[in-house]
């Protein structure tokens, strides 16, 4: 194990957190609220509980690292419809009221680069990949 390894869970771990909570967030505020803010961006609302389901449920599998490539296409999915269809209309920064892409396209990123990098000796893929 190297430095790599220890940046890489650090990473995978508050990434997984942060769409973990954003999910319950969604299911505790009322997903039928989220499900009504989707409508009145043209994304039906049914959405809602697809996209908290996956924050929810991916974030858990991202902090234990299990399905991390899966999870991170499913991450960076989410992360490209919020900023094309919620946030690229007010700008990297926002307008004074509501937040901009910024956060959005970080997210983006670092679900993109679990996509793309080795798995982590420390995550539940790595270990049943090389079991027995």
């Amino acid at each position: 194990m190297n430095k790599n390894d220890i940046a890489k869970v650090i990473l995978r771990v508050i990434l997984g957190f942060a769409f973990f909570i954003h999910g319950l967030d969604k299911f505790q505020g009322g997903i039928a609220n989220t499900a009504g803010y989707f409508d009145s961006l043209g994304i039906p609302g049914f959405m809602a509980y697809a996209v908290a389901s996956i924050e929810l449920i991916g974030g858990l599998a991202m902090i234990l690292g299990i399905g991390t490539k899966i999870v991170g296409i499913l991450f960076a999915i989410i992360m490209i419809g919020a900023i094309f269809t919620a946030k690229l209309s007010l700008g990297f920064l926002g307008n004074g009221q509501m937040a901009g892409y910024e956060l959005d396209l970080i997210l983006l990123a670092a679900s993109l680069y679990f996509v793309l990098a080795d798995r982590s000796v420390l995550s539940v893929d790595h270990k049943l990949a090389h079991k027995g």
